[in-house]
């Protein structure tokens, strides 16, 4: 068996901390042979696909043989784990793995579900199980939703890991200019949420994988921030999932799993829903290191299983 992971440059990965490496490096203790390349190096001649990737033996970091063309079809799966944003070549990549997928060969996550679920838009499929939550660009709506709401956190629909994420006191004074700067003068739509204190205690990733929940952990804020995202200083802790939390993961889990969304992660705050995280989920290290689970072998165990069906 083969599989493909696309990411970015190999040289920025920090393979103590990165989800993908560690699926590469349960794929090749499964014996899996494990190729790399980056979403620049997809082609299309016709109607058939390839790439211009390297073989490579994840552990002990990194081995990398020498890159050469070969036809995607040739891979048993893909995965599709290069960063956001959510751009151009992003969308341009997904495109040319759809050729690949009508060759027969699986992707995931799904291409056209990765452009369909924006991270942030996505979740509001499920807006029941969501704090009070607006997406609009008008100032005016703006304001008064944040009037009714009291205080609100205001997040850009292609940010990624906290970033230009920005909470707003109930009564603030510049929150006019405020918004117009970040709808770019009512250009862009931006996401007004009800602002929930239980953050402070922890805004818990919940890693399903084909609509399962397979590990959690809760990542509380650093002092002085509201943000608990670990590339921006949240610290991660051991935790289970509540009752709330497991009917949340059931609730999602027919979409998911629909719509080839096979590795996902979700962000769940006081027991709502606020993030649905498909482009390339992270967590996985962490849960191991703080539950001694071992998640990426199961992540594709799953996967190897449902290949044997």
């Amino acid at each position: 068996m083969k599989q493909l992971f696309v990411l970015d440059p190999i040289k920025n990965i920090n393979p103590e901390k990165d989800s993908s490496v560690a699926l590469m490096e349960a794929a090749h203790k499964a014996l899996i042979e494990v190729w790399v390349c980056a979403p620049s190096d997809l082609q299309a001649k016709g109607n058939s696909a390839g790439v211009f990737a390297s073989r490579v033996c994840p552990k002990p970091w990194i081995s990398i043989e020498e890159p050469y063309n070969i036809a995607l079809n040739q891979f048993d799966c893909i995965w599709m784990r290069k960063d956001p944003p959510v751009n151009e070549a992003f969308l341009y990549a997904t495109h040319l793995l759809e050729v690949a997928e009508r060759e027969g060969v699986l992707v995931l996550n799904k291409p056209a579900s990765l452009r369909a679920w924006n991270e942030k838009l996505g979740a509001l499929r499920f807006s029941n199980l969501m704090a009070p939550t607006l997406v609009a660009s008008r100032v005016h709506q703006l304001k008064d939703f944040a009037k009714k709401q009291g205080e609100v956190v205001l997040k850009p629909l292609g940010g990624k890991g906290g970033q230009g994420v920005i909470r707003v006191a109930n009564g603030a004074n510049g929150l006019e200019a405020l918004l117009e700067l970040v709808t770019a003068q009512e250009r862009l739509p931006v996401m007004m949420q009800k602002f929930l204190p239980d953050v402070l205690d922890g805004d818990k990733r919940i890693l399903l994988v084909d609509g399962e929940p397979f590990g959690a952990i809760n990542r509380k804020p650093k002092p002085g921030d509201f943000r608990s995202n670990l590339a921006l200083g949240g610290k991660a802790e051991a935790t289970k999932l509540s009752i709330r939390e497991k009917e949340i993961c059931t609730e999602l889990s027919p979409a998911l799993k629909n719509e080839g969304l096979f590795f996902v992660g979700i962000d769940v705050i006081g027991g709502m829903l606020s993030e649905i995280n498909v482009t390339s989920p992270t967590g996985i290290r962490e849960i191991e290191s703080l539950t001694a689970i071992p998640l990426a072998d199961q992540v594709i165990s799953k996967l190897l299983e449902n290949f044997s069906r």
